[in-house]
């Protein structure tokens, strides 16, 4: 793993978060963009180096909304910048971490993700993120 890619963040309403993060670090997002198929609408914000992930459901069954409903806003996951992301989630497995899928998937802002089961870390949701090669 190379470094934090970027933190996500899970909010009810994505627009209001925008403002806030927005006041907070004096800059807006740089990116706004839906992923259908996980029922999210995610936002980004560059803070130095790093990055912040805001994530509305757009779904009433997606994982965020579920998440939402259990825990609340908050820090949703941690994720992590890799070069090889199948290298990186058969390394994980072999050595006892559990995946939530087997392949990875195409992810928001040009990455193919993966997560690693909170159960597995200590209650955090690792995202594994390689970026997609054009």
């Amino acid at each position: 793993m190379k470094k934090i890619e970027h933190i996500g963040i899970a909010v009810k309403d994505i627009e209001s978060a925008n403002e806030l993060y927005t006041r907070m670090l004096g800059e807006g997002p740089y990116k706004q963009e839906e992923v259908e198929r996980e029922g999210v609408m995610t936002s980004f914000f560059r803070v130095g180096p790093n990055k912040i992930e805001l994530l509305e459901a757009t779904k009433e069954d997606s994982p965020i909304a579920k998440y939402i409903e259990k825990r609340g806003e908050g820090v949703h996951h941690i994720a992590f910048e890799v070069d090889d992301i199948k290298a990186e989630m058969k390394r994980l497995e072999e050595d006892g971490f559990r995946l939530l899928s087997k392949e990875p998937k195409v992810g928001a802002d040009n990455k193919l993700v993966a997560f690693v089961h909170p159960k597995s870390a200590h209650g955090v949701l690792v995202e594994l993120c390689e970026t997609i090669k054009d």
